[in-house]
């Protein structure tokens, strides 16, 4: 036997459970691998089943007013569970705002309105967990940044929330699900990915906006 073998067979005999060790480790980089395969396919697939909305609409010519979106996923609430502090806006109130705001912004009504019952459930006092404000849930930062002197009044609150909404969809060429992903996750995070983040809080609030939609579409107007 050669000194060299003698040594490793010394080496060996010193450690038995050193082939031991490194099957265990091998296995567990395995395993580690395993569950961000599984983790990654998950995402990928929330991702797909919004995104399909999104590309059955062009089968067919349409505007980001009359896509026919499916169903929403779940329809969670954007505020916080306490006790509100206020009434909701009165339709009397609420519906000639959101028909102006609509109208100056190049919107729908129905969009807004979707919005704000989404964000806010109509409550102008409304206030959720992460600090966002009124009728549209704007963070402070946003309506600093928009001109928003009072985020609780609803004339200013909703009136920000369309111009922010519109300068989204500009950015997006017009594509309401990643202007509404951005308006919720915001921008960046829908740059990052290329597409919707695979967040379930973004995901379930564009599809209860957009199912929405569709459901305002499908019911007869009242006539004029």
């Amino acid at each position: 036997m050669t000194a060299g073998a003698l040594l490793v067979c010394l080496l060996v005999a010193q450690d038995p459970y050193q082939r031991a060790r490194e099957l265990m480790e091998a296995a567990a980089a395995r395993q580690r691998e395993a569950v961000h395969a599984a983790v990654e396919s998950a995402l990928a697939r929330q991702r797909a089943a919004v995104q399909a909305q999104v590309r059955s609409a062009t089968q067919q010519p349409h505007s980001f007013f009359t896509t026919p979106w499916s169903e929403p996923l779940v329809a969670a609430p954007a505020i916080a569970d306490a006790a509100p502090a206020c009434e909701p806006v009165p339709e009397e109130q609420l519906g000639p705002l959101v028909e102006e705001i609509a109208q100056r912004e190049g919107l729908t009504p129905d969009l807004l309105r979707a919005m704000i019952e989404k964000e806010s459930s109509r409550l102008p006092c409304a206030v959720s967990p992460k600090g966002a404000q009124g009728l549209m849930q704007l963070m402070p930062p946003t309506a600093a940044e928009l001109g928003v002197e009072d985020p609780f009044d609803p004339a200013e609150n909703v009136a920000a929330g369309a111009r922010l909404l519109r300068r989204l969809l500009a950015r997006y060429g017009g594509d309401l699900a990643l202007a509404l992903g951005a308006y919720n996750a915001g921008p960046a995070w829908i740059d990052a990915f290329g597409a919707l983040p695979p967040f379930r809080e973004t995901l379930d609030y564009v599809s209860a906006i957009l199912g929405t939609l569709r459901r305002a579409r499908s019911e007869p107007r009242p006539p004029r």
